[in-house]
C-alpha cells in the first residue's frame, strides 16, 4: 500500500490547535505545525492567484481595479474570463472601504507576521543537500523568487484571500508597510540586506533587493560621513613627521608627504594598493573608498542598453570615472595621472621601456619606471581631460551617482501602479516554484513517481520560460494538481499510471502522461466535491486554505463558506446564491 507523502488534514489540524492555543489573532509559522511533514502550498491558493492573473489582464493598474470593482457586473465580465476568474468575480461580498480593510485587526496581524524581522512566518524546513540545491534552482529557471523569500510568503498569503478585491487591498497594505520600513531605514525581512538584484529572479524580488541595498548604502554613508568629519576636525594642522597618527578613536590618521616635504591628510583612503608607490613622491598608493555603482533591475538594464544604442551616450561611465579620480586624489595627495591609471586600469601601464621612444610626445608620458599605453596618449583622451579638471574630493562628499531616495520612491510608486496581471503572475510563479522545490525533495527519490514528477517539472520550466506563460496559468495549475495528488493520494496515482497510455492525441500530437492524469484526477476531484458538498455546512473539518480557516465565522476578511464545485456543462446559466457564498457556474 502506498503511503501519502504528507497528510493535509494533519497539517490543518495542527494549525488549528496551534492557533487556538496562541489566540486567533496570532498566525503561527508552518515550522510549528508539523515536524516531519513539509507541505506544499494548497492548490486552492494557486488557483486563486491564477484567477487574479486572468482578471488582471483587462486592467492597467491596481488603482483601476479598485476604482471599477464596486460598479462592474460579475455577470457581464464572465464571458471574457476563465472559469476561475468568473467564480471569483461573481462572489458576493459587502462593500467595505479600503481604510476599513487596512485597519482590520486580522489584516494587521497578517502584516506583522509577514514582516516579522525574524522571518519565522511560513518558514519551511527545506533540505540543504546536493539534491535540494539542484531543486532550489527551479525558482531561478522559471524566473520566480527564492523559496524562503518574502515574495513567496506574500504569494501564499495573497492567494489565500477569496476575493480579488481583498487580494488587491492587502497588496496596497503591504506597500504601505514597505514605505514605513523605508522611512525608518529598516530592512525588508526575508530579503538579502545587501545584494545586487538577482536578474534570474522575478522583477518584484529584484526591486525588494534594491530597497534593502539602498537602506544598507544609506547606513554606510552616514557612518562614513560621520567618521570623515571627525577625522578632519581632529587632524592636527601641524602634523608630526610620522606619516601615521594612531591617537584617533575613528582609526589611524593617514598622511602623505608631498614633493615639497609637506604632510597632507589622506581622506577616504581604504587600504594600501600592494607595494605600489607614487611616481613623483615615493609615498604608498592607497585604494580609495569609491562611490558604489547604480542598482539596476532587469527592466532598467534594458532601458539603459536601449538608450545607449539610440543615443551613443556613455555619460554614466564618464561620471563614474570622474568620481573615481576625485576619490583617488583625495586618498593620495601628490599623485599624478599615471598613478591613477596603474590602480584603475593596469593594462594601460607598462613597466618596461617602449621599443620606439620617439613615438611618444611629451616627457610626462614616460617615467623612469614605465609608460602609458598608446590610447592614453591620443589627442583628446577623456582620461587626461577629466584628470586635469577633477578635484580631490572623498566619495562621501561627492554628489551621489545613484540617488537611493529617488530609486526607492520610484519603486514604491511603481508598486502602487503595477499592472494586476504583472503582480499576480510573479506571485503565482514564485509560489509554484516553492511547491515544486518541496515536492522534488519527496518525489525525486521515489521509484514510482520520479519519472512523472520530472515530466511535470520539465513542462513547468518550458512553459514559464516562454513568452506565453501568462496565457497558460490554468494549465500550470493542472500540472500542480498532478504533483499535489502524487503527494496526497499516491495509491490513486499508481492506479492511473497502470492504465494503458495513449502515445498520441487524435491530432497526432504527443500526449504526456501527466496530462491524462490531470484530467482524470480533475474529474474525480469534482465528483468528490459534489458528494461532500451536502455535508459541508455541518462539517467541522478545517478548510483547505491555510489562512481562510483562521477567520471563518470570525471575520469578514474571507468568505464564510468554501467555494462550491463548478459544473462542467457550459449550457447551464449562473445562479446567484446568498451574498456570502460562491456563485455556481
Amino acid at each position: 500500500m502506498a503511503v501519502p507523502f504528507y497528510d493535509e488534514n494533519l497539517y490543518l489540524l495542527n494549525m488549528k490547535n496551534d492557533i487556538e492555543a496562541k489566540g486567533a489573532e496570532m498566525i503561527p509559522s508552518v515550522e510549528s505545525f508539523v515536524a516531519d511533514n513539509i507541505v506544499i502550498p494548497p492548490l486552492s491558493v494557486m488557483r486563486q492567484l491564477a484567477t487574479a492573473v486572468e482578471a488582471g489582464k483587462k486592467l492597467k493598474s491596481l488603482k483601476d481595479f479598485l476604482a471599477t470593482s464596486g460598479s462592474s457586473s460579475p455577470v457581464r465580465e464572465r464571458a471574457s474570463l476563465s472559469l476561475y476568474a468568473v467564480r471569483s468575480l461573481v462572489l458576493r461580498e459587502k462593500d467595505e472601504r479600503p481604510s476599513d480593510f487596512g485597519n482590520n485587526e486580522k489584516v494587521l496581524s497578517l502584516i506583522r507576521s509577514l514582516f516579522d524581522a525574524e522571518g519565522n512566518f511560513l518558514r519551511r524546513k527545506i533540505d540543504s543537500g546536493s539534491e535540494a540545491i539542484t531543486a532550489a534552482s527551479l525558482p531561478r529557471d522559471i524566473h520566480g523568487a527564492p523559496p524562503e523569500s518574502l515574495v513567496v510568503k506574500l504569494a501564499e498569503v495573497v492567494g489565500s484571500f477569496r476575493t480579488l478585491k481583498k487580494m488587491t487591498l492587502f497588496w496596497c497594505r503591504v506597500v504601505e508597510e514597505l514605505r514605513r520600513l523605508w522611512s525608518e531605514e529598516e530592512h525588508v525581512p526575508s530579503i538579502p540586506i545587501d545584494e545586487i538584484p538577482d536578474l534570474n529572479s522575478c522583477l518584484l524580488y529584484q526591486r525588494l533587493q534594491v530597497i534593502n541595498c539602498c537602506i544598507s548604502r544609506k547606513r554606510r554613508r552616514a557612518i562614513a560621513t560621520e567618521t570623515l568629519d571627525f577625522v578632519i576636525t581632529e587632524a592636527s594642522p601641524k602634523a608630526e613627521e610620522s606619516a601615521i597618527s594612531n591617537d584617533n578613536p575613528a582609526g589611524p590618521m593617514l598622511y602623505a608627504r608631498l614633493s615639497t616635504g609637506e604632510l597632507v591628510l589622506r581622506l577616504g583612503a581604504d587600504r594600501p594598493f600592494g607595494n605600489v608607490t607614487m611616481l613623483e613622491t615615493g609615498e604608498p598608493v592607497y585604494c580609495p573608498v569609491t562611490q558604489e555603482g547604480p542598482l539596476l533591475t532587469e527592466d532598467l538594464i534594458k532601458e539603459t542598453e536601449e538608450f545607449v544604442l539610440r543615443t551613443g551616450s556613455v555619460g554614466a561611465g564618464c561620471s563614474q570615472l570622474l568620481s573615481d579620480m576625485q576619490a583617488f586624489k583625495a586618498a593620495n595627495p601628490g599623485c599624478i595621472l599615471e598613478d591613477f591609471v596603474r590602480w584603475h586600469s593596469p593594462p594601460d601601464w607598462s613597466e618596461t621601456e617602449p621599443e620606439d621612444r620617439d613615438s611618444f610626445d611629451g616627457s610626462d608620458a614616460l617615467s623612469t619606471r614605465g609608460y602609458l599605453s598608446s590610447r592614453m596618449q591620443k589627442e583628446g583622451n577623456l582620461w587626461r581631460e577629466f584628470w586635469d579638471t577633477s578635484k580631490p574630493v572623498p566619495a562621501v562628499k561627492q554628489v551621489p551617482l545613484f540617488d537611493e531616495d529617488l530609486a526607492v520612491e520610484g519603486i514604491l510608486d511603481g508598486f502602487d501602479d503595477i499592472s494586476p496581471s504583472e503582480l499576480f503572475e510573479q506571485l503565482f510563479v514564485s509560489l509554484l516554484g516553492l511547491g515544486f522545490v518541496i515536492a522534488e525533495a519527496k518525489l525525486s527519490s521515489s521509484s514510482d513517481f520520479s519519472k512523472l514528477f520530472y515530466e511535470c517539472k520539465e513542462y513547468v520550466v518550458s512553459t514559464c520560460q516562454s513568452s506565453t506563460r501568462t496565457e497558460k496559468v490554468d494549465e500550470l495549475c493542472q500540472v500542480y494538481e498532478t504533483v499535489e495528488t502524487m503527494l496526497q493520494n499516491p495509491e490513486e496515482v499508481l492506479k492511473m499510471m497502470k492504465q494503458p497510455e495513449e502515445s498520441t492525441t487524435p491530432s497526432g500530437e504527443p500526449k504526456r502522461r501527466f496530462k491524462r492524469l490531470i484530467l482524470n484526477f480533475g474529474g474525480k476531484d469534482r465528483q468528490l466535491k459534489k458528494s461532500a458538498s451536502k455535508d459541508q455546512k455541518n462539517s467541522t473539518s478545517p478548510s483547505s486554505q491555510p489562512f481562510s480557516s483562521f477567520f471563518d465565522n470570525k471575520s469578514s476578511l474571507f468568505s464564510k463558506k468554501p467555494p462550491k464545485p463548478e459544473n462542467t456543462s457550459p449550457a447551464e446559466k449562473p445562479s446567484i446564491t446568498d451574498e456570502n457564498d460562491w456563485t455556481v457556474v
